[in-house]
């Protein structure tokens, strides 16, 4: 199969999904989008990192500051962008209410006061979506168009990304473990 819709994400969240440390992705909705409010458009999309947010050093965990400063080295150069891994999405939520967003904490890189802020954002709410993440064969080196910059989620690639022989990042067990933990935490059951 082939893939040319990328979802752009913060390059240090890309990394913590890549590594198995993360299944599920936090999106208020990018400035560039309609309404300002995220969309989940797409169940299947390549993770493309963006490098914006991590200059600033704030909004994610202690935990994964290592992260940060790892994804700096590996930058791609300027005018370029690396595709390692795409998503499938297995659960979506949206939440209207703080204390729902704020009970996700171990399952995200986002700091609280990250996640306050983008939940109070314009309007309140906050889209939380569970993914099973996958490493392509080997990464893939891209040109980056005008037309993919900006604060957005989705991006239409102008390019066809093969997902042929590409491995989970986490093994069945280890997703659906951490697929109930998630959906536990949001019944309140955990």
């Amino acid at each position: 199969m082939a893939l040319s819709i990328a979802f752009k994400e913060w390059a240090a969240i890309c990394r913590a999904l890549g590594e198995g440390r993360q299944a599920l992705i936090l999106r208020k909705g990018g400035i560039a989008e309609v309404g300002g409010e995220f969309r989940p458009e797409h169940d299947r999309f390549l993770l493309y990192p963006s490098y914006f947010h991590e200059q600033h050093h704030t909004g994610i965990k202690p935990e994964l500051m290592p992260l940060v400063e790892a994804v700096e080295q590996d930058k791609p150069p300027a005018g370029r962008i690396r595709l390692a891994h795409f998503a499938d999405v297995s659960a979506i939520w949206h939440f209207e209410c703080i204390d729902k967003a704020l009970s996700l904490n171990a399952f995200h890189g986002w700091t609280a006061d990250e996640v306050t802020r983008r939940f109070h954002y314009r309007a309140p709410g906050l889209y939380a979506m569970a993914v099973r993440v996958y490493r392509l064969k080997a990464p893939v080196d891209l040109p980056e168009h005008p037309e993919y910059a900006g604060c957005k989620t989705w991006v239409n690639l102008e390019a066809v990304v093969n997902d042929a022989d590409a491995k989970p990042v986490l093994a069945d067990a280890a997703f659906e473990k951490v697929l109930g933990e998630i959906t536990s935490a949001i019944s309140g059951r955990s």
